[in-house]
């Protein structure tokens, strides 16, 4: 693929996480641009392959832009930690409720990609 869009040569990847018929695709700082240039094309030719929907992130960013690209194209309104009696924490992310059935097939997926990948714990809800 490398050959057909130069820009891949650019890309640092660091490691994929797969759940569910969701593909995270962890990459450089920066490197997200790169990956969506040329319209998408790029990533229709990695979904296509493995027939799966793709997610692309950056490796060691901040959690909010974790979460933002995690729930990419769905608009976040708010995030907040909740301490539990056992000690634990969740992260609630409170998305809008525009295109909610489109994206709750994936719902699951992400959450668990954002266990396996950050050891976060995901408390998703939708916006009235």
């Amino acid at each position: 693929m490398e050959e057909g869009y130069p820009p891949l040569q650019d890309v640092y990847f660091h490691k994929s996480v797969e759940s569910d018929g969701v593909l995270a695709i962890f990459v450089g700082r920066g490197d997200i641009p790169r990956i969506l240039s040329y319209g998408g094309k790029i990533i229709k030719t990695l979904a296509q392959k493995p027939k799966k929907t793709i997610r692309v992130l950056e490796y060691k960013s901040d959690e909010r832009k974790f979460l933002e690209d995690l729930f990419a194209p769905m608009d976040i309104l708010t995030i907040n930690h909740i301490w539990l009696p056992d000690g634990t924490t969740e992260t609630r992310v409170i998305l809008k409720a525009k295109g909610k059935k489109k994206y709750m097939k994936y719902i699951d997926a992400l959450k668990e990609i954002a266990k396996e990948s950050r050891g976060m714990i995901l408390r998703v809800e939708f916006a009235a």
